[in-house]
């Protein structure tokens, strides 16, 4: 019964943001107020928790509109300085078959961003550039959630990993009876085993991701309206994929879990570009979305960026995308402990520690955020494109109403997180309620658990918005299942990270962040129903395959879990072999 009514708040946003289609502006309060009402008369939590938390969340809210600020005045920037033009016509040169666009764009460099910032950065910085470049804001967005996947559980340097798990599992007496009795050196020896097996899982479903985003960038969004053109360009797809996993799975393994996006996505940059610029297993025809006066209506965004809109005012292609790279610098050498900058900006935080009384606290530290990474580049920006003032008043004055449009939805979609996650401690003695909606699933499912462990990551990212959060409330409960079971409980928690990594794609406040930066609030839901179904292929191929693993030994290589991946995998090679030119 608990974890039914755990289920309400997720329920009430499934219903009024997906089924019903409304926007996250009018879901969003509901939702919250379902959240809170749950913790003060069935919880019994005490008021001051519930305002706590959602004062928290609202400065939280607060730090993502300005992060949404901070990219869109960005690409406002470069369309005015006419940056913009000369990386379109950049894209041009490399290839025009916007497939290859968008794994580069979407794939590889959206990678490489999450592994520098983590905390959807990628859908901030790739979303708006894929708008830019012409692609429809819908399609754009979708493709930005999709590959929240693969290289998230390694995004910000490792944190979902590090801080995520290592904190979820740090305080727990039976990890540390585990590390007593296996040939762990270490609790961080521990957290390298885990963050291998969390890579290896990624590195095998991130191999369709790529196929994935253009086969739905084709269906939706082509003129056919055929998922068969983006299967055909299934070479270069799973070219792209493996050019990024192979070296993103050996930099966890030699190097751990602070490198394997960051290295994968620039190791896969630099491959791929190179392969598509000499034409190698490009699709030998051009793929282009029609023209836009037969697009639908509901494809584009308010602040979408028209083709004839962007200025050329003769910007060199090394100074258009110098914006991007000193983002990019500035992102690694901010999140890397081994600099100092790091300490110092995290330092420069504000802090309000036990607030209304409550062990909940404030801290946000302005300068660490990536907004203001952006705001620097647009500073840069304006001096080495030489700007005139006017130009960057109409860039930031856009943004600003752009971003304003965010705060609704936000402003509660993120107090509804933060009191779910805080429901502990009331007077009815209940569990918090995302423990106890688990408990009951893991009552349900038993030996089956690691068919189910992907989804409950991906529950926990879905409403906390962060697979670093998810994987702080489920690692220790995950282990303990896994024990109780009778299989390794690292794999289990490994299958908790990879689903947490994957729940990105349908998070709520992620939808709306990304949403916002292309002007597409209040089609929220409509983002999620597309992503849902990569989603579940990701959480149902990886737990598949942990099953079959945990399994192996004792009811051998046939089992539900190899049945349903192999199922998996041959339903990929007959898409693929039907999508043949006739």
């Amino acid at each position: 019964m608990l974890a039914l009514i755990s289920l309400l708040p997720i329920a009430s946003v499934a219903v009024f943001l997906v089924a019903l289609r409304w926007p996250a502006s009018r879901a969003m309060p509901i939702a919250y107020l379902v959240c809170a009402l749950l913790a003060l008369f069935v919880w019994q939590v005490p008021i001051a928790v519930v305002a706590a938390a959602s004062v928290n969340g609202i400065v939280v809210a607060a730090t993502l509109i300005f992060i949404i600020f901070g990219a869109i005045a960005l690409l406002n920037t470069l369309q005015e300085s006419g940056g913009l033009y000369a990386i379109r016509a950049g894209f041009a040169d490399i290839s025009a078959d916007r497939r290859v666009q968008v794994i580069i764009i979407a794939w590889l460099f959206g990678s490489f961003i999450e592994g520098s910032a983590g905390f959807g950065t990628p859908a901030a910085v790739a979303v708006p550039l894929l708008a830019g470049l012409g692609f429809p804001a819908m399609a754009a967005v979708i493709a930005g959630m999709i590959i929240q996947s693969s290289p998230v559980s390694f995004g910000a340097a490792g944190t979902p990993i590090l801080v995520g798990v290592g904190t979820g599992l740090s305080n727990d007496a039976s990890v540390q009876h585990f590390l007593t009795t296996t040939d762990f050196a270490s609790f961080s020896a521990l957290l390298d085993s885990i963050a291998i097996k969390v890579a290896f899982l990624h590195a095998l479903a991130g191999t369709f991701v790529p196929l994935i985003v253009v086969s739905m960038m084709t269906g939706l969004f082509g003129a056919n309206r055929s998922f068969a053109e983006g299967l055909r360009a299934w070479k270069f797809a799973m070219f792209a994929a493996f050019a990024m996993t192979v070296p993103y799975f050996l930099a966890a393994v030699f190097l751990g879990p602070e490198f394997p996006s960051i290295l994968g996505g620039l190791t896969g940059l630099a491959i791929v570009i190179t392969a598509a610029r000499n034409k190698f297993l490009t699709p030998k025809d051009e793929w282009h979305f029609e023209e836009k006066s037969r697009w639908l209506p509901d494809w584009s965004g308010t602040i979408e960026i028209r083709a004839d809109e962007i200025a050329n005012r003769n910007v060199t292609m090394l100074s258009a995308w110098s914006p991007y790279i000193v983002v990019a610098v500035l992102l690694v050498i901010t999140r890397l402990d081994v600099l100092p900058f790091k300490f110092f900006m995290q330092g420069a935080a504000i802090r309000i520690p036990e607030l209304f009384g409550t062990n909940i606290a404030v801290n946000v530290a302005p300068l660490y955020l990536p907004g203001t990474v952006f705001l620097v580049a647009v500073i840069f920006t304006y001096f080495i494109h030489r700007m005139d003032r006017p130009a960057i008043g109409r860039a930031l004055s856009k943004s600003g109403k752009a971003a304003m449009q965010a705060s609704t939805a936000l402003i509660f979609t993120v107090p509804m997180v933060q009191v779910f996650i805080n429901s502990n401690g009331g007077a009815a003695g209940y569990d918090r309620m995302p423990i106890e909606l688990a408990d009951g699933v893991a009552a349900l499912a038993g030996s089956a658990w690691p068919l189910f462990a992907t989804f409950i990551g991906g529950l926990g990212a879905f409403v906390a918005g962060s697979n670093t959060v998810s994987n702080m409330m489920f690692s220790s409960f995950q282990f303990g299942v896994g024990e109780r079971i009778g299989v390794d409980p690292t794999w289990v928690v490994a299958l908790q990270a990879v689903g947490g990594a994957a729940g990105n794609m349908i998070c709520v406040h992620n939808v709306v962040a990304a949403s916002a930066v292309v002007g597409m609030l209040g089609r929220e839901g409509l983002v999620i129903r597309r992503t849902f179904f990569p989603f579940v292929y990701y959480a149902l191929f990886t737990g598949s395959i942990g099953y079959s693993l945990l399994w192996l030994g004792s009811i051998g290589a046939f089992n539900a879990g190899s049945l349903i991946a192999t199922a998996i995998v041959l339903g990929a090679i007959v898409a693929i072999w039907n999508s043949r030119e006739p």
